[in-house]
């Protein structure tokens, strides 16, 4: 900590390489060999995703990055007992608990903590008996931080959606976006207001999980127009990002893709 603040570390989550390999179901891309370069370019952190339908990382894929990478892995899973399982017999450095959809196309909120206390408890006991450090995907609300909290999570990581979705429909002109009709619906002026609004629950999210000893990450819908004022929130110490970063990779490559955004997380 310098000056009152926290360093800014920067996870990278690799799920979309998989993605891209997935679309015609072959061996490339290998998302394995992201890891030297996401490392090389700044990176703090590799984070993935096994999620039980298997649709982009399979458990080859987790088993073979979690034994080679030269970063600590962060993996996302479900509390369902047979994927808990898997990753406790792989050993990640920590373990992420985020709610799942088959029909969803990415994670659409943070856990329900309080609807599915007693479950979360005995999936954290578990891999802390692995030594497994344990991590909450929530929701930015002041009640679900203090049940991670009491659940004995070491960290919370905020769902950042609803602000990245409301920055979207203010700045965005893409006419396609599947935020457009609701958008049309509103003013600049309710736009800014909802936006700050937003913005305002993870602070206050932030600050609380802090003040109650968790350690505090953020992600979901981060990108390099969205995520400056996120960086600026200093309780929050972390940032997992994927999509914005691999889609920039096709451009300019993962290397540079990954500096940039280390770049913008630096405070």
């Amino acid at each position: 900590m310098q000056n009152g603040k926290t360093k800014m570390t920067l996870g990278v989550n690799i799920d979309h390489i998989a993605v891209l390999r997935e679309a015609r179901k072959i061996n490339d891309p290998d998302p394995l060999m992201a890891l030297a370069i996401c490392a090389q370019a700044g990176a703090d952190q590799i984070t993935i995703h096994l999620r039980e339908d298997r649709r982009h990382i399979h458990d080859e894929d987790a088993r073979r990055i979690i034994a080679s990478s030269p970063l600590p892995v962060n993996l996302e899973c479900a509390i369902d007992p047979l994927i808990i399982e898997i990753v406790c017999a792989l050993h990640p450095h920590r373990a992420t608990l985020v709610p799942e959809k088959r029909e969803e196309v990415t994670t659409e909120g943070g856990l329900d903590v309080s609807g599915h206390y007693e479950s979360i408890l005995n999936t954290i006991n578990t891999l802390k008996a692995h030594e497994i450090e344990v991590s909450l995907f929530i929701d930015p609300t002041r009640s679900a931080v203090e049940l991670a909290s009491k659940l004995g999570a070491q960290w919370v990581e905020l769902h950042t959606g609803s602000y990245a979705n409301l920055y979207a429909m203010r700045h965005s002109c893409l006419p396609h976006s599947h935020h457009a009709i609701e958008s049309l619906c509103l003013s600049r002026a309710q736009l800014d207001e909802r936006l700050e609004s937003a913005y305002g629950d993870v602070v206050e999210a932030a600050n609380y999980a802090r003040s109650l000893g968790l350690k505090v990450a953020a992600g979901h819908g981060l990108n390099y127009q969205n995520v400056t004022k996120i960086v600026n929130i200093t309780t929050i110490e972390e940032l997992n990002i994927g999509q914005s970063i691999i889609a920039r990779s096709i451009f300019t490559g993962l290397a540079h893709a990954v500096q940039d955004m280390k770049n913008l997380c630096q405070r």
